[in-house]
């Protein structure tokens, strides 16, 4: 992943995990779809997303598994 695509990646799960924390997984799917579509706009490569991480969905989903919602003491 160039530090371009890791940039974005990080930037777009801060922007948009809260949407998807609680989706199923063809949720997850659309959202790793808009994903690419957000990145490609901006001239983003899949392939430059994904070159170290070999899977954006394990990523997105191990995100959403540690993702802290801010739970109320």
């Amino acid at each position: 992943m160039s530090t371009r695509g890791i940039n974005f990646l990080d930037q777009w799960l801060s922007n948009n995990l809260s949407g998807i924390v609680n989706a199923d997984l063809i949720s997850v799917a659309e959202a790793i779809q808009k994903l690419f579509a957000d990145a490609k706009a901006i001239g983003i490569s899949s392939t430059e997303i994904e070159e170290e991480t070999g899977s954006v969905y394990e990523t997105v989903l191990d995100a959403i598994v540690h993702h802290d919602a801010g739970v109320a003491e």
